[in-house]
C-alpha cells in the first residue's frame, strides 16, 4: 500500500510539473519522442544507403568491368586463332602476323584491367596470364616450323586447341564468378530495401501515434524514396533493366537513384550484347543489324545491304548432322569476314541473322568486289565440305518420308544486294523485304552468284 501511494504521488507531481510548462515547452516535450525516432530513422536510412551504395559501387566497379573484359578476351582469343591459322595455312603475310600480335596485346590489356579491379582473384588472373603466354608460345613454334622447315614439328593444332580450351574455361570461371556475384549483390540490395521498408513502416506507425502531422512531414520523403529504391532493386533483379525509380532528390538518395539508373543501363547493354551475339559465329545479330541499318538510313549515307544465304544447306545439315553443319556456318562467316576485311572500309558491318543467313552492310563502291570474293572463296572451298562419294555423284541423295529418293545439288551461295543509290528508304523493314526478294531471285539461278537490285523509286 505504501508503494502504491508513493507511485501515485510521483505521477501527480509529474502531471503538475507538466501543466506548469509553457505551450512551446509542452510541444517540444511532446515532440521529443518523435525527434528520437527521427534520429533513429535517419541513422538507419544512412546505414542502409551506405550499404546500398557500397553494393552498387561493387557492381559497377568490379563485376561489370570483369564481365566485359572476359567477353573481350574471348573475342581476342578467337581473333588470334583465326589470324594465326591464316598465317600458317593461307598466307604467311606480315598483316596476319601483326593482327595476331595485336589481338594478343589487347588480350593482355584486359588482363591488366582485371588486375586493377578490387576483389580480384589474383591466383586465377596470374594463371590466365601464364596460360596465354603458353598459348602464344605454341603459335610461335608453329610459325617457326613454317618459316624454317626442319626447325621442329609437333601436333600444334591439337596443342593450341587444348590450351585454348583451358583459357576459355578459366575466363568463363572468372566471368561466371562475376555474374554470380552480381546476382547475389542485387538480391542483397533487394533484401536491404525490403527490410528497410518494413522497419520504416514500424517507425511511421509509432510516429503517427505520437503526432501524425510532424511524423508525416519528416518521414514521407525518406520512406517513399526507400520504397522506390526497394522496388527498383526488385525490378532490376527480375531483369527489367528499363525500370527507373522516380526520385528527384539531389542528395544521397538522388545519387543512389542515379547509380541505379546507370547500373540498369549498363546491365541492359550487357544483356543485349550477350543475347544478340551469335554463340556460333560471334557475329552481331538482328538487333545490331537493325540499329546499324537505321543509322545509315537516317544519315542519308549511301550503302549497300547484302543478304547472304546458302543454297541446299538444310539438305546438307540433315545429311551430315548439325556438327558439320555448324562448321559450314563458321567457315562461311570466316570467308565473309576475310572478304570484308580485305576489300571493305572501316564502316563495313557484318551480321549473322541466324541459321545460314548473313548480312554485310558496305559502302556503295565496295560491295561488288566483296560479294565476288565471297562467291569465289565459297566455291573454291565447298568441295572440302563433302565426302568423296557425294562429290563423285555431284549431289546428296535424301529419302523422303514416303521413301522416295531426292537429289540435292552441292551447296552454293546466293547474295541479294540492295542499295539506296536509285531509291530512298524510309524504314529498315523496306530494305530487308527487298533484299529477301532479290536474294530469292538469285537462289532461283544455278550456281553461286550475287544479284543487285537496280530498280528505281518505291
Amino acid at each position: 500500500m505504501a508503494y502504491i501511494r508513493y507511485f501515485d504521488s510521483a505521477i501527480n507531481k509529474t502531471r503538475k510539473k507538466f501543466l506548469k510548462l509553457t505551450i512551446t515547452k509542452k510541444m517540444l516535450l511532446g515532440f521529443l519522442p518523435l525527434f528520437i525516432l527521427t534520429v533513429l530513422m535517419a541513422a538507419y536510412a544512412l546505414t542502409s544507403l551506405a550499404r546500398l551504395n557500397s553494393i552498387n559501387s561493387s557492381i559497377v566497379d568490379e563485376d561489370i568491368p570483369l564481365m566485359l573484359a572476359a567477353d573481350t578476351m574471348i573475342d581476342r582469343l578467337y581473333d588470334q586463332e583465326i589470324h594465326g591459322n591464316h598465317y600458317v595455312i593461307i598466307a604467311k603475310s606480315a598483316q596476319n602476323l601483326e593482327m595476331f600480335r595485336s589481338a594478343g596485346r589487347e588480350f593482355k590489356n584486359q588482363v591488366v584491367i582485371i588486375y586493377g579491379l578490387p576483389g580480384r582473384d589474383a591466383q586465377r588472373v596470374d594463371r590466365l596470364y601464364t596460360l596465354h603466354n603458353e598459348y602464344e608460345e605454341i603459335f610461335r613454334e608453329w610459325f617457326k616450323s613454317v618459316d624454317e622447315p626442319g626447325s621442329g614439328s609437333g601436333d600444334y593444332e591439337a596443342r593450341i586447341g587444348e590450351k585454348q580450351t583451358e583459357l576459355r574455361d578459366l575466363i568463363e570461371e572468372l566471368s561466371g564468378a562475376a555474374s554470380a556475384g552480381l546476382r547475389d549483390k542485387t538480391i542483397a540490395a533487394s533484401l536491404i530495401g525490403s527490410n528497410s521498408s518494413k522497419i520504416f513502416a514500424v517507425f511511421c506507425i509509432i510516429s503517427l501515434l505520437i503526432g501524425f502531422t510532424a511524423a508525416y512531414a519528416i518521414t514521407r520523403n525518406i520512406s517513399g524514396t526507400i520504397i522506390q529504391l526497394k522496388n527498383a532493386t526488385q525490378e532490376i533483379s527480375r531483369g527489367k533493366f528499363d525500370y527507373t525509380p522516380e526520385i528527384h532528390n539531389q542528395d544521397e538518395l538522388g545519387e543512389l537513384a542515379f547509380a541505379f539508373s546507370e547500373m540498369a543501363k549498363r546491365l541492359k547493354r550487357l544483356e543485349e550484347m550477350y543475347l544478340d551475339t551469335s554463340p556460333l559465329t560471334h557475329l552481331p545479330g538482328g538487333i545490331a543489324i537493325e540499329n546499324v541499318l537505321k543509322k545509315r538510313i537516317e544519315s542519308g549515307q549511301l550503302f549497300a545491304f547484302c543478304l547472304i544465304d546458302l543454297d541446299n544447306f538444310k539438305a546438307y545439315n540433315d545429311h551430315y548432322g548439325y556438327a558439320r553443319g555448324n562448321q559450314v556456318l563458321k567457315n562461311t562467316a570466316q570467308i565473309i569476314e576475310k572478304a570484308v576485311k580485305k576489300y571493305g572500309t572501316e564502316e563495313a558491318f557484318i551480321g549473322h541473322i541466324g541459321g545460314d543467313d548473313f548480312v554485310v552492310i558496305s559502302s556503295i563502291d565496295r560491295y561488288a568486289v566483296i560479294c565476288k570474293n565471297i562467291v569465289d572463296e565459297f566455291d573454291q572451298n565447298v568441295d572440302s565440305l563433302y565426302d568423296a562419294k557425294d562429290l563423285r555423284l555431284g549431289h546428296i541423295i535424301r529419302k523422303s518420308r514416303t521413301g522416295e529418293e531426292n537429289k540435292f545439288p552441292l551447296m552454293t551461295i546466293s547474295i541479294g544486294v540492295v542499295t539506296n543509290k536509285r531509291r530512298k528508304f524510309r524504314h529498315f523493314v523496306q530494305v530487308g523485304e527487298i533484299a529477301a526478294e532479290v536474294k530469292n531471285y538469285a537462289k532461283s539461278k544455278p550456281g553461286s552468284l550475287y544479284y543487285v537490285d537496280r530498280r528505281k523509286g518505291d
